[in-house]
């Protein structure tokens, strides 16, 4: 609708039903009061429309939560099948599983009962076929973003310890422009990554994340900040990545390596949970991932 209306030169807001106020005692909806009570909120300013990504956008954005599925389909699958081995008392003694040495003890299960047999096949069949659509979409993922208009900022977001290529599209695909935000503290709130809060008086009250916007990207970045639980340093894998990118793009980099590992050991000491802790590095991580976009797209 967005886009048919624009393309008709008309001017169009997509506004997020949960976030237009309501009064609870306004028992009645009709179309003629929806529409009044739109144009005094609109009227008001407290509306506020959300970021429409492109057709692009859009697309690449799609395989990546489609490779997010077949990612948890793939896991669901394992789980059945160990479950139903469990079921049989039939129970792997190596170290790794779903490794090579995993997948030949595998071939080589024999159920107790023929109908048994045909379901374990069947299991093992199914976390096969996962496995290969994952590969398939990590396959073509890489060549549908050399073509993106935001490939250069996927590749200056690489230069992050514990943002990967993979990790850099899905925060991409996910928050789109970056520099629509007008400070850092934004997007750490569109991320849902800001604590909640209830203060009157004097007395203020914190309590979690609020996990409002974006899980998908809020997910990639928690799971990014555990990287800076160990000392600031340059891995051979980090430099490979850091030599594409520019001296700027490189001097951010290990700025956010001493700030946000200092960050970890100093939340650390003070006795906070691990997990509150990477989660506190994640949304400092928001802030570097904003300044590299903003430098980016100066440079263009």
């Amino acid at each position: 609708m967005y886009r048919y209306l624009t393309k008709k030169n008309l001017t169009c807001w997509v506004v997020a039903p949960s976030c237009i106020p309501k009064k609870a005692s306004d028992r009645v909806k009709t179309d003629r009061r929806a529409a009044l009570q739109l144009a005094r909120l609109l009227r008001s300013g407290d509306l506020t429309p959300v970021y429409i990504p492109s057709v692009e956008d859009e697309a690449i954005r799609d395989v990546v939560r489609a490779r997010e599925d077949a990612l948890k389909d793939g896991k669901t699958a394992k789980v059945r099948l160990k479950a139903f081995l469990l079921r049989q008392d039939i129970r792997y003694e190596g170290r790794a599983n779903w490794g090579p040495a995993h997948l030949r003890w595998l071939a080589n299960v024999v159920c107790p009962t023929p109908a048994q047999q045909i379901v374990f096949q069947e299991y093992v069949r199914a976390v096969s076929e996962q496995t290969e659509r994952l590969q398939r979409l990590e396959a073509e993922l890489p060549a549908l973003v050399q073509s993106w208009r935001w490939a250069p900022v996927v590749d200056a977001m690489q230069a992050l310890r514990g943002v990967q290529v993979l990790a850099a599209v899905t925060l991409i695909a996910e928050l789109g422009d970056l520099t629509r935000f007008d400070q850092p503290r934004q997007l750490m709130s569109y991320l849902g990554l800001t604590p909640s809060e209830h203060t009157s008086g004097e007395r203020r009250r914190q309590g979690r994340i609020t996990k409002t916007g974006n899980s998908h990207a809020r997910r990639v970045l928690v799971e990014g900040a555990w990287a800076y639980r160990y000392p600031a340093k340059v891995s051979r894998h980090l430099q490979l990545r850091l030599e594409k990118v520019p001296k700027t793009i490189q001097d951010l980099s290990w700025k956010a390596q001493v700030r946000l590992c200092k960050r970890y050991r100093r939340l650390v000491a003070r006795g906070k949970q691990v997990n509150q802790v990477v989660v506190a590095i994640a949304r400092e991580m928001a802030a570097f991932v904003w300044a590299i976009a903003r430098e980016v797209k100066g440079a263009h």
